[in-house]
């Protein structure tokens, strides 16, 4: 059996690992020098796929992996009132790790194994040659922005969110840090998210039609939300990305499959992105198991049932990510209280409050 991955991202490297763990031979074609892009992002694992992560995939080490406790939302349009609390005293809510880092220790791991190849895409030709040559049984495309991409999976539900996102990672003092902050802002969410004593991860998504900001001028804001809770020494490299929400109509065709970011595009503001890819390979690796255990040849159904599985409940869940960015957007502009009742409610009532919780954790299988 051999399966080729297209895209040399997180996702096609995860991807690759726990097939190659399931003694499947992949190869993995990527662009060169297109490993991890932005090297001051960080991902935020779900409780429920931390512990897949690290039971399925790859153990991960202490050292790469900063525990999140507690979780405060705050709104600057209501005082910066505290508006929603998450705190679980048995174990952690979120685990934060860096993504090069553990692009790197997926990356090193693999290149030990005798069922991985990693390779070049070289030429304008390669994406017709892989189709032709039919020499794998199965490909999964990890790139939204190909070829392959362009000429079979077009078909989308679209949103500009008219939005960019500032990602940077700032150096301070040392504290006890291990409380993730959100902040709903006049110009849009900002989250501080700890990684360790001494370094807070900054994800501030703006809406571009607000101001047009130069990079002093955002510093200077995350300098006031942070409200002097963390004395901050240096900024690492600002980075900056395009927010969209996207939607894929068919997840594949014949033996081809897009997957990750191809198939669905969230708003940052619930860090629900990646989870929701590897919940993605999750079910995924469930069907390829489960043909493994009954003998059966891994094909194109194997596709056929992923989508069907998934693709409406993906839909869903990144719906009502969409849905929470577009209240909290539309309450900025409304002259009243009504949201802050709402979710000060829900927050002191025990059965929506764990319900959130489990809808973070575990997406919609809960």
């Amino acid at each position: 059996m051999n399966i080729c991955l297209i895209g040399d991202g997180l996702t096609s490297l995860v991807l690759a690992k726990i097939l190659v763990n399931k003694k499947i031979n992949v190869s993995l074609y990527g662009k060169k020098n297109k490993g991890i892009k932005f090297k001051s992002r960080t991902i935020g694992l779900s409780t429920s796929n931390f512990e897949f992560f690290s039971n399925e995939i790859i153990n991960l080490k202490k050292k790469n992996v900063w525990p999140i406790k507690q979780i405060e939302v705050y709104s600057e349009k209501y005082n910066n009132q505290k508006i929603l609390n998450f705190k679980n005293s048995k174990r952690q809510l979120l685990s934060i790790i860096k993504n090069n880092e553990i692009y790197e220790l997926l990356n090193n791991n693999l290149t030990k194994k005798k069922l991985f190849k990693k390779f070049f895409i070289t030429g304008n030709d390669f994406y017709r040659k892989i189709l032709k040559e039919k020499k794998y049984d199965l490909i999964i495309n990890c790139d939204g922005g190909n070829r392959i991409s362009k000429n079979f999976f077009y078909k989308k539900i679209n949103k500009n969110y008219n939005s960019c996102a500032y990602t940077t990672i700032i150096k301070h003092k040392k504290i006890s840090n291990f409380k993730a902050v959100q902040i709903f802002t006049k110009l849009g969410p900002i989250a501080f998210l700890p990684i360790s004593n001494y370094e807070t991860s900054i994800v501030f998504s703006i809406i571009k039609n607000k101001s047009i900001l130069n990079e002093k001028e955002i510093k200077n804001l995350i300098y006031q939300y942070n409200n002097n809770y963390y004395k901050i020494k240096k900024f690492t490299k600002l980075e900056k990305f395009e927010l969209k929400f996207s939607a894929l109509r068919n997840y594949h065709y014949k033996n081809i499959m897009m997957f990750g970011d191809g198939i669905h595009r969230v708003h940052p503001l619930a860090g629900q992105g990646f989870n929701m890819t590897l919940r993605d390979i999750k079910i995924l690796c469930k069907i390829i198991q489960d043909r493994i255990d009954l003998g059966l040849h891994l094909n194109e159904t194997i596709f056929v049932e992923f989508e069907n599985k998934m693709k409406h409940l993906n839909f869903i869940f990144g719906s009502s990510i969409d849905f929470i960015y577009e209240v909290f957007k539309l309450d900025n502009k409304l002259d009243n209280k009504c949201l802050n009742y709402l979710l000060k409610f829900a927050n002191k009532n025990k059965f929506l409050h764990d319900l959130l919780s489990k809808y973070a954790d575990r997406g919609l299988a809960i």
